[in-house]
């Protein structure tokens, strides 16, 4: 497992801080060192609140710290978004890209699920070392494949964790990854060894990866990962989600299996909150997800 062995952070130019909300005025660049590479996060400190709690929101598979963009809310990325609704109700976040998305170093087709889960790993510690942020009430939030990483992070987790919140989570990666690119395609990808392997996916990018990912697919149980964590518990399932499927009965295996306070948020939105229509759900999804963490940092 890679360890966090140091950790900087830098202020955003104070010409940036000033052109966004009050709310993102705290507003950090941070630096993981994670194995020797650098992971690149974001840190929100609410104005005027002393050690709050604090949510790590880990992305899904292809994104990065900001997230998906929202057309209705000048595209607004749906992390950044979420940031800024929880400053304003005193809960902290810090947003990571992990080892080869967005800034963070690396390629993205050296990726696996172990190496996020300790890019994720790295970060609670990260927040476990602060003074700014309540070290016992750090929540997790992941979206997609995200969310896969959040299971396992939970129930890994030697530092406490105060709630997770798993949006639209895979419990089968290796499954949802053949939904999402064809089995033809998984096959492939397990046998192509240290050459990147270029995927089309359904909305028309194409993504390069290598048989590691692939292989690492199947060598993670989110479900029973999670087991070991016993704290509360929230996971959401939208019922036009073809991403990861069927629902709610996707969502509700992890539930199932949980030994601890749980609920299932369900809405008829796909699988990014119907956020190319309006914000409307998305919205609605972040405000129950604060009062999720609030309720369970008390």
């Amino acid at each position: 497992m890679r360890k966090t062995v140091i950790a900087t952070f830098t202020a955003l130019a104070l010409a940036c801080i000033a052109s966004i909300p009050s709310a993102f005025a705290a507003e950090q660049n941070v630096t993981l060192q994670v194995d020797g590479k650098k992971v690149v996060g974001t840190l929100n400190i609410p104005d005027n609140v002393k050690a709050p709690p604090v949510a790590l929101l880990l992305h899904g598979f292809t994104g990065s710290r900001d997230e998906l963009a929202i057309p209705s809310a000048d595209n607004e990325g749906i992390f950044r978004r979420t940031a800024r609704m929880f400053a304003d109700k005193g809960i902290a976040s810090l947003r990571i890209d992990f080892f080869g998305s967005g800034e963070s170093e690396g390629s993205y087709a050296d990726t696996t699920l172990q190496g996020q889960i300790a890019d994720a790993m790295a970060a609670v510690d990260f927040l476990a070392a602060r003074t700014d942020v309540h070290a016992k009430k750090i929540s997790l939030v992941g979206w997609s494949l995200g969310g896969t990483v959040s299971a396992v992070v939970a129930g890994r987790s030697k530092t406490p964790i105060a709630s997770v919140t798993l949006w639209q989570p895979a419990n089968n990666p290796a499954n949802a990854m053949a939904f999402l690119m064809g089995t033809d395609a998984v096959s492939k990808g397990l046998a192509t060894g240290d050459v990147p392997l270029d995927v089309k996916l359904p909305w028309g990018s194409t993504v390069s990866l290598k048989e590691p990912f692939f292989r690492s697919l199947t060598q993670i149980d989110p479900v029973a990962e999670s087991v070991a964590y016993h704290g509360p518990l929230l996971v959401t399932a939208g019922t036009n989600d073809v991403i990861v499927f069927p629902q709610p009965e996707s969502a509700q295996v992890f539930l199932d299996y949980h030994q601890g306070p749980g609920e299932l948020w369900t809405r008829p939105m796909d699988h990014s909150f119907n956020s190319f229509q309006d914000h409307v759900t998305v919205d609605e999804l972040i405000n129950k997800t604060a009062d999720f963490i609030e309720k369970a940092s008390k």
